[in-house]
């Protein structure tokens, strides 16, 4: 059974990976870029959605200034990469905003920003996969009504494929991440093309109208209008997600590893803006019209279209348009789209493992975390993640629209707590720094961080007083049980550390005990007993004892007579047991020797046997589990296994054809 399923794992990840090899693993910035930065790439995908989701509440006038809401997104945008640029260099060791929190602005901080950061990193899985099976179900029908199974199919196969390797993962994904950028690219040109030639078609929403929710009659004025163009700047604000996970992955590239990190976030932020910028203004050019509820809100003629109306997303409609009369351009396009949607989650299956190794090390998180799988990868914060994720799919049935307002609130807190720091950061630099260029440096970075700062401190208020009553309460919950949780985490690991320190005098940590009183459980007398009464007697304890529970007379009477038959050098105690217990009397007898004499120690050796099927564990060694359960808890006593090899668990044991003993 276990050479099945060592077999299917190596079918599955590959071979194992050594630790020399780790090397060979750091990535160059033309895969780095669609490792890290296809999260950010396909928020342009959605991003426009959702701004124009929210005008739409205001009816068709309010989707006229979805341009300035993308232009004020992009400028953010620019901002947040402008100061990550300088988080890079500053910090290349890969902690990211944790540890510039941390660091700068002490413990408490840092893990707020890590769980802000970890709750976002689910959340993008979560966001990402939904949104690329409800492009799925557009381009296949079959697959109306299925999503969230769909989904959850997309997340395992991310979850197998980063298992195997982050540099093996990223080298699968780059090609599909190249190609979107190259569909989007060239829908914006040939969009562009079309329009200042005065051929460009108007999409196949265009003949609909919006009908406006009540309060937004008069379209965007007042109060109402303008906290629905704050809403609509939150949610377009999605686009942002992603920026932080380079910050996070430095150590992932080559050397020179800030510069070659900088250079991509540059290139990240460029594409970006470029991408939703030309989105919207295509999208209001051929009079997009997109709706939350479509069914109620689009009206064809005067008449409400119904449940049969299908609503495409804004990338869809525009791409129908741009390449009317040659729908190859738009099935592949709306392909790749779908595809980078799904690949987009793979900067989180970056990005997660390695914030929650870090996390690790220091004590916040389980240790198993910090160490890498076989494949040199963080195979349990992978799988961990997943788990997250699949079960905000399942929870949120895979719809888009519900998961983005418990989006990018913990992105934001992670963004507005890092520049904080950074300029603390420069600060605490510039006081012992006397050269004057790098002052010069030192003072412009500062400056970026601090117009980060301000941005985005101001942009987590819009997004926490749009989105809270909209399931962002849900995000920031969520974020203070996972911080409440790793604080729990850390206090354990300090008291244990603590309770295991040798302490002031580590003499007493290597004081002898009095005596070593050794006890060998005997049911009947066969080889595996025999074993272990050898191994007692060599270790050569003050007092050898072999100790049996009385539960049938008949059997005590006759391991008696085998003992004085065999002459055995050790003495045979018999306990009672009028309820026929076992575990319940040795518990008893134990107790007892260590009142008798505490400073004793109590060694127990119980044989065992090893088997080498699953279901032959289900037919031995229960009782001695039962035992050794129940002594581990006990002071002053050693549990000793004894173990008695059965011929199946030798044939397991025996090396594998091709295989070196």
């Amino acid at each position: 059974m276990s050479d099945i399923a060592d077999a299917a794992k190596r079918l599955l990840l590959g071979r194992p990976v050594s630790s020399e090899r780790l090397g060979h693993t750091l990535l160059p910035k033309r895969i780095a870029l669609p490792v890290f930065a296809s999260d950010a790439l396909s928020s342009v995908a959605y991003a426009p959605d959702e701004i124009l989701l929210t005008l739409s509440l205001a009816g068709l006038s309010a989707a006229l200034i979805s341009p300035w809401v993308g232009l004020a997104v992009a400028f953010v945008l620019l901002v947040v990469v402008a100061s990550y640029r300088q988080n890079v260099h500053a910090y290349p060791s890969g902690g990211g905003d944790y540890e510039v929190a941390t660091e700068n602005l002490g413990p408490r901080a840092g893990v707020s920003v890590a769980s802000a950061l970890l709750v976002d990193y689910v959340l993008t899985v979560a966001v990402s996969i939904s949104s690329g099976a409800q492009y799925a179900a557009t381009a296949i029908p079959a697959l109306r009504g299925h999503e969230v199974p769909f989904a959850i199919g997309l997340v395992l196969l991310l979850t197998l494929m980063n298992l195997r390797g982050v540099k093996e993962s990223g080298t699968f994904f780059a090609i599909p991440t190249y190609l979107f950028m190259l569909g989007v690219g060239l829908t914006a040109v040939v969009g562009f093309v079309r329009y200042v030639g005065g051929n460009l078609p108007l999409a196949e929403s265009a003949e609909l109208t919006i009908i406006p929710e009540a309060g937004f009659d008069q379209g965007l004025t007042g109060l109402a209008g303008a906290f629905l163009v704050l809403r609509a700047f939150a949610s377009g604000c999605a686009a942002l997600t992603g920026v932080e996970a380079i910050s996070n992955g430095v150590p992932a590239f080559r050397k020179p590893k800030s510069r070659n990190a900088a250079t991509t976030l540059a290139m990240l932020g460029g594409l970006s803006i470029t991408f939703i910028l030309s989105i919207l203004f295509l999208a209001r050019a051929i009079k997009v019209h997109y709706a939350e509820v479509p069914a109620e809100q689009l009206l064809r003629d005067g008449v409400p279209v119904g449940e049969e109306y299908v609503q495409h997303p804004v990338l869809s409609q525009l791409a129908e348009s741009v390449f009317q009369g040659f729908p190859v351009a738009f099935f592949v396009l709306s392909a790749v789209t779908g595809l980078i949607l799904v690949l987009a989650a793979n900067t989180a299956f970056n990005g997660f493992p390695v914030l929650g190794s870090i996390l690790a090390r220091d004590g916040f998180l389980p240790r198993q975390l910090h160490t890498r799988g076989d494949r040199l990868a963080f195979s349990n914060g992978i799988i961990s993640l997943a788990a997250g994720a699949i079960v905000l799919i399942w929870a949120f049935d895979a719809q888009v629209t519900r998961l983005i307002q418990l989006y990018i609130v913990g992105v934001f807190v992670s963004f507005t707590l890092s520049q904080l720091g950074m300029v603390k950061h420069w600060n605490r630099a510039l006081r012992t720094e006397h050269d004057r260029a790098a002052r010069q440096r030192m003072l412009r970075s500062r400056t970026i961080n601090a117009i980060g700062l301000g941005l985005t401190g101001t942009v987590l208020v819009v997004v926490l007083i749009t989105k809270f009553t909209r399931g962002a309460w849900i995000a920031i919950l969520a974020m203070a049980v996972v911080f409440v949780t790793m604080q729990a985490i850390r206090r354990h690991y300090d008291a244990v550390h603590e309770e295991l320190a040798l302490g002031p005098d580590p003499a007493q940590a290597r004081a002898l005990p009095s005596r070593v009183h050794a006890i060998v459980l005997v049911s009947r007398l066969h080889k595996p007993t025999m074993r272990a009464i050898s191994y007692a007697r060599a270790s050569r304890p003050s007092v050898l004892e072999a100790v049996t529970v009385s539960v049938d007379p008949e059997d005590v009477a006759a391991l008696r007579e085998q003992f004085e038959q065999l002459d055995l050098p050790v003495a045979l105690k018999v306990l009672d047991s009028p309820f026929r217990e076992i575990t319940r009397p040795i518990l008893g007898y134990v107790k007892s020797i260590r009142r008798e004499s505490p400073r004793d120690l109590v060694v127990v050796y119980i044989p065992e046997y090893v088997v080498g099927h699953w279901w032959e564990h289900l037919l031995h060694n229960q009782s001695a589990l039962r035992l050794k359960s129940r002594l581990l808890f006990t002071p002053g006593v050693v549990v000793a296994s004894v173990p008695w090899q059965l011929e199946s668990s030798v044939a397991q044991a025996s090396p594998r054809p091709g295989e070196r003993p």
